[in-house]
C-alpha cells in the first residue's frame, strides 16, 4: 500500500530564509491530527494487538493525556477549531460539520471557510511570534489568515475538478511546487482513504523539508473513515491505524531533520462508538406540522428543524422567541424521550446548552444513546428509526467516555513518560501557543503544566 518517499524529496536541500533564521528563539511546533484516534488504541496498544511504534514513542519519550474531554458536538470541524483556538464552538462559531441548510440549497456544504471562525488561531499566534506557518488539510482552513503555505481542506463532488478547486484556493504555486518535489499528484479533496493520507503525508514532508515552517498543522483522515465503515476496534480500523503510524513516523523524522529542537504534538478530535440504528427526527417533526414538504418531497418550509451532528441533534427554531412554538417543539421532544424507540439519552436547553459551549442558535439539544446515530433529511417517507448503514459514530455529548480523544506531545522541554491524566480540549491550543512563544489570550482554559 505505502510507497517510499521519492529520493528527490529526501535530497531537497534545506533553504534557510531570513524568516526561518528569525525563528531560532521560539520552539518550532508540528501539530498532527489523527481523526478519530481513541487514546486506548495507543495507551493499550499491546493488549489490543496494535503495532504503533511511532505513536508509542510519544508515551515513552514525551507526555500524554489519559483522555481528552471534547466539545459539543464531538464531531470533526467544531473539535478541530477548538484544538486550534482554545475556545468552545459557541465562541468560535463552527458549531457543526455541515452548515445549517434545511432546504438543502448549499448542496451539503461544510464549514470549510476560515472566515466563519470568529476566534484567534494558533496560526495567528505563531505569526505574531515571528514564525512562518504551514498547513496540510486541516479543517476550516480555506483562506485562513497567517498561513504562509496553505493546502486547505475542501471538496465538492469527488470529481477531478475538486483538485483544481484545492489548487485555486491553496497558496499560489504551492501545489505545483510540491507536486514537482514529490513526483506525485496531490490527493482529491474528498479522498479520505489511506492513499489520500499517504499522499498528503508526502506533501507534508515536502512542505517541512522545503519550506521549514515554524508552526505546521497536518490532518490525517483515514482512521475516522475506516471506523465509520467498519466500527471502532475492527480489524480494518487497526490495520488503518498501523499504516497511519508509519505516516506519522515520516512526518516526525522530517520535522526533526530540519528542526532538531522541535515540539511535536499529536491530537485527535473525538473518540468513537459502535452504532446500529439511525434516528430520523424529521419523521415526527413532519407529523407534528413543524416541517412542511413541497410537491417534490423536499422541505418547503420549517418552523423547527433537527440539525444532526453524529450522535446528537441541535434543534433550531425559525422563531426562537416564539413561546408557543417552543412549547410545541418541547411537547414533541418530551413524547419522543418517553419512547424507547427514539433512543433519547437526554434533552437540554437554554442555560445547559450555554454551559456546554454549544450552538447558541439551538433551542434544544438532543443526545442519543450510544448505538444510535442522527439521520439527515433524505425524504419524507423514512420512519423514525431504521438500521444504520455505518458501524461507527461520534458526536455524542462529550461526557460519554467513548468520546474521549487523544493528546500526546514530545520534544524540546517536554518531560519523558509524563502522564497528564484527563485534560480539557480547550487547554491544548494555549499550551502549544506558549511553547512557540505566542499567546491565545481568549483561550477558555490555561496552558497545561508539564512540571519539572
Amino acid at each position: 500500500m505505502r510507497r517510499a518517499l521519492p529520493l528527490a524529496l529526501a535530497l531537497i536541500a534545506p533553504v534557510l530564509s531570513g524568516a526561518a533564521a528569525e525563528e531560532a528563539r521560539a520552539a518550532p511546533v508540528l501539530l498532527i491530527s489523527i481523526d478519530g484516534l481513541r487514546p486506548g488504541d495507543v495507551l493499550d496498544a499491546e493488549a489490543r494487538g496494535l503495532r504503533v511504534e511511532t505513536l508509542r514513542r510519544f508515551v515513552t519519550e514525551g507526555a500524554y493525556a489519559t483522555g481528552v474531554v471534547g466539545v459539543l458536538p464531538s464531531v470533526t470541524y467544531p473539535s478541530h477549531t477548538t484544538l486550534i483556538t482554545g475556545v468552545s464552538p459557541a465562541k468560535h462559531g463552527i458549531v457543526n460539520n455541515t452548515t445549517y441548510d434545511p432546504t438543502q440549497i448549499n448542496q451539503s456544504g461544510w464549514f470549510w471557510y476560515a472566515e466563519d471562525n470568529k476566534a484567534r488561531t494558533l496560526w495567528d499566534a505563531a505569526r505574531d511570534a515571528g514564525l512562518t506557518t504551514g498547513n496540510v488539510h486541516w479543517p476550516v482552513s480555506v483562506a485562513a489568515k497567517n498561513v504562509t503555505w496553505n493546502l486547505p481542506q475542501i471538496w465538492r463532488t469527488g470529481h477531478a475538478d475538486d483538485r483544481k478547486l484545492v489548487n485555486a484556493l491553496a497558496t499560489p504555486g504551492l501545489v505545483g511546487d510540491l507536486e514537482a518535489a514529490t513526483g506525485a499528484a496531490y490527493a482529491d479533496g474528498k479522498s479520505e482513504d489511506l492513499l489520500g493520507d499517504q499522499i498528503r503525508t508526502e506533501f507534508g514532508v515536502g512542505m517541512i523539508v522545503k519550506y521549514q515552517p515554524g508552526f505546521m498543522t497536518m490532518y490525517l483522515a483515514a482512521l475516522d473513515h475506516t471506523e465509520h465503515e467498519t466500527g471502532p476496534g475492527s480489524a480494518e480500523s487497526h490495520a488503518a491505524l498501523e499504516q497511519i503510524d508509519g505516516f506519522v513516523g515520516e512526518l516526525v523524522a522530517a520535522e526533526m531533520q530540519v528542526h532538531p529542537d522541535a515540539v511535536i504534538a499529536l491530537v485527535s478530535d473525538h473518540g468513537f462508538a459502535p452504532v446500529d440504528t439511525v434516528i430520523n427526527l424529521y419523521r415526527p417533526f413532519i407529523d407534528a406540522g413543524l416541517v412542511t414538504l413541497g410537491p417534490d418531497g423536499k422541505i418547503a418550509s420549517a418552523d423547527a428543524t433537527p440539525w444532526g451532528s453524529g450522535g446528537s441533534f441541535a434543534i433550531r427554531l425559525a422563531r426562537p422567541n416564539d413561546a408557543a412554538l417552543k412549547a410545541r417543539v418541547k411537547a414533541v421532544l418530551d413524547k419522543l424521550a418517553a419512547d424507547p424507540a427514539a433512543k433519547f439519552e437526554r434533552v437540554i436547553e437554554g442555560p445547559a446548552i450555554a454551559a456546554e459551549g454549544a450552538n447558541p442558535d439551538a433551542s434544544f439539544y438532543v443526545n442519543l444513546k450510544i448505538g444510535a446515530v442522527a439521520g439527515p433529511f433524505v425524504n419524507g417517507t423514512l420512519p423514525l428509526s431504521f438500521p444504520s448503514p455505518v458501524k461507527g459514530m461520534h458526536g455524542y455529548f462529550p461526557a460519554a467516555p467513548e468520546m474521549r480523544s487523544t493528546f500526546m506531545i514530545m520534544g524540546k522541554g517536554i518531560p519523558k513518560g509524563r502522564k497528564l491524566g484527563e485534560i480539557d480540549m480547550r487547554a491544548i491550543a494555549p499550551t502549544l501557543a506558549k511553547l512557540m512563544g505566542g499567546t491565545l489570550p481568549e483561550a477558555e482554559k490555561p496552558a497545561i503544566s508539564f512540571g519539572k
